[in-house]
């Protein structure tokens, strides 16, 4: 006989290989396929260990890696928000709440307490940490976007003013990397690949 806490951590490690389904709307870079959440979590979690040197403060890394591979589990059943979705907001919902109470509730209960409080670190966006986390959820479609000649901003017709405004959110965890997302905003105006 199994111990319990195995099965249970067994069972949610089973009920998030859904995130490999969820479909984003940005694009693997210089691609036309999707990417999907989990890839989108793991790339995250590379960027976090190899830009966490241009965090505006001191981090913990692995704090970080935590909160990016978690953040986006509760889209399992709330399913992925476009950024830039006109009808529905990009903000921490009840529908979120509800989906990783459910989800880390598959966990034993502390452990689901602790990735309950890591998720909501993230949403609320306070701390040095979840700056940084925050900070590379925007970094990495802007890249995207940019390596794919405009990607979702063309299709979606996105204009600058909402690039810049969603964007300017890297600067809480790193004023470096915003700079540098800053200048590749403007240059994707004067390319033509993101109106103004």
């Amino acid at each position: 006989m199994q111990p319990a806490h195995l099965l249970q951590q067994v069972a949610f490690i089973k009920e998030i290989d859904k995130l490999k389904y969820i479909q984003r709307k940005t694009k693997l870079f210089n691609s036309e396929r999707h990417e999907n959440d989990a890839e989108h979590s793991w790339h995250l979690a590379m960027m976090t260990i190899v830009l966490a040197e241009h965090s505006n403060k001191p981090i913990d890394v692995l704090k970080v890696v935590k909160m990016v591979l978690i953040h986006d589990i509760v889209e399992i059943d709330a399913g992925d928000t476009f950024i830039y979705d006109t009808a529905k907001n990009h903000t921490n919902t009840e529908e979120e709440l509800l989906a990783a109470k459910r989800i880390f509730g598959l966990l034993p209960a502390e452990q689901a307490a602790d990735f309950i409080a890591v998720w909501k670190e993230f949403e609320d966006g306070i701390t040095d940490e979840a700056k940084f986390a925050r900070s590379m959820d925007r970094f990495e479609p802007l890249l995207q976007n940019t390596s794919n000649n405009g990607g979702t901003w063309k299709e979606f017709d996105v204009s600058y003013e909402k690039v810049y405004d969603k964007k300017k959110a890297i600067k809480e965890g790193s004023a470096g990397i915003w700079k540098y997302a800053e200048n590749l905003i403007n240059e994707s105006v004067e390319k033509g690949i993101l109106k103004k």
